[in-house]
């Protein structure tokens, strides 16, 4: 899976939501300001280019929708950021976290609950 660049990751955001949009629906539903038709239908191209996005023709039109769920691009991304810049270890990445103070106690005894209740759900 290639990465992709913020552009592609907004486009990719509003498709999610959406499922399936024509090029005018995804125009109206992208945050603004939002970037021109043209440039949206060029970002299209290239996630259809990238195995993102895939286009069925509708008449003269093109429906797209995702290839890729985001669950799995989210899955891939965290996976890259972790190893490139937390050294692999997720347990760094928590401990980052809290020194930064963007963690509570609260968030970190329900992130062991769920890691109890995965544990438990495996035996």
């Amino acid at each position: 899976m290639k990465p992709l660049t913020k552009a592609e990751e907004q486009i990719m955001q509003v498709l999610w939501k959406l499922e399936r949009a024509f090029l005018r629906e995804l125009v109206d539903a992208m945050p603004n300001p939002k970037p021109h038709q043209n440039t949206i239908a060029t970002l299209l191209k290239i996630l259809a280019e990238k195995e993102f996005v895939g286009i069925t023709a509708i008449s003269r039109h093109h429906q797209y929708y995702p290839l890729v769920t985001k669950e799995d691009y989210s899955k891939r991304t965290m996976k890259q950021l972790v190893k490139g810049y937390f050294e692999g270890s997720f347990s760094n990445v928590v401990s980052f976290l809290v020194k930064e103070n963007n963690i509570s106690v609260e968030e970190l005894e329900t992130l062991l609950q769920q890691i109890r209740k995965q544990q438990n759900a495996k035996k």
